[in-house]
């Protein structure tokens, strides 16, 4: 009997360890469109309880602050982005085709996440006061420039790279091109009469983007 009963206790525990983690990501997912939206300044806790299973309360209980939820929002994006980023295995390719790899993923995940491309440019306006708070997301990166160097220097060593590219800049390079694409869409599309969303349009653009970052790394 004491057995079924500590069985009993123990499932539900863990129960309630998977609704609350649920509530939780229900809590970050809205936060991540309110904050990526309005802003930092312009979104409020009451419009994401309002949205989510949970109440004002309830996201101060998981988070603390506005802030503290703001800051939980871009490590979160932060360490999606850098996992994509990572996930590519580079070592079982040629130099070109893992450098083509890295930057067909990073365009790819701009277009289907264009929340990340917002939140960026709101933490910018912000002068990034909330990106220093995120633990290990220097480490995340350090691990995408090591990724490129590795490329650029199995390139280099087959002929196929020319020598002297900064890793840093590269990954600049490609995230610039790959970022523009979402965060000019609207002002471009109306400024210049071209869909920048279209599958045409992204299509066109994708290969741009790569022959221009290949046409510069080309030895």
């Amino acid at each position: 009997m004491k057995k079924e009963a500590q069985t009993a206790t123990t499932n539900a525990n863990t129960v309630r360890a998977t609704d609350a983690e649920e509530t939780r990501l229900n809590i970050l997912e809205v936060a991540t469109e309110e904050f990526s939206d309005k802003g930092l300044s312009g979104a409020r806790i009451d419009e994401i309880a309002e949205r989510t299973n949970s109440s004002k309360r309830m996201i101060y209980y998981y988070f603390g602050s506005k802030e503290s939820l703001y800051r939980a929002v871009l490590e979160r994006a932060y360490t999606r982005v850098r996992s994509v980023d990572t996930n590519i295995n580079i070592y079982d390719l040629s130099p070109a085709v893992a450098l083509r790899s890295i930057i067909t993923t990073t365009f790819d995940y701009h277009i289907q996440h264009p929340e990340f491309v917002r939140l960026v440019m709101n933490e910018n306006i912000l002068r990034g006061a909330h990106i220093g708070d995120i633990p290990g997301i220097k480490e995340r990166n350090r691990k995408v420039i090591d990724n490129l160097r590795d490329v650029l220097s199995k390139g280099v060593s087959e002929g196929v790279f020319r020598e002297g590219i900064d890793p840093i800049e590269l990954h600049m390079t490609i995230s610039a091109l790959c970022f523009y694409n979402v965060s000019n869409r609207y002002t471009f599309a109306y400024g210049f009469d071209r869909d920048m969303s279209s599958t045409k349009a992204l299509g066109r653009r994708h290969n741009s983007v790569i022959d221009i970052i290949e046409s510069w790394c080309r030895a």
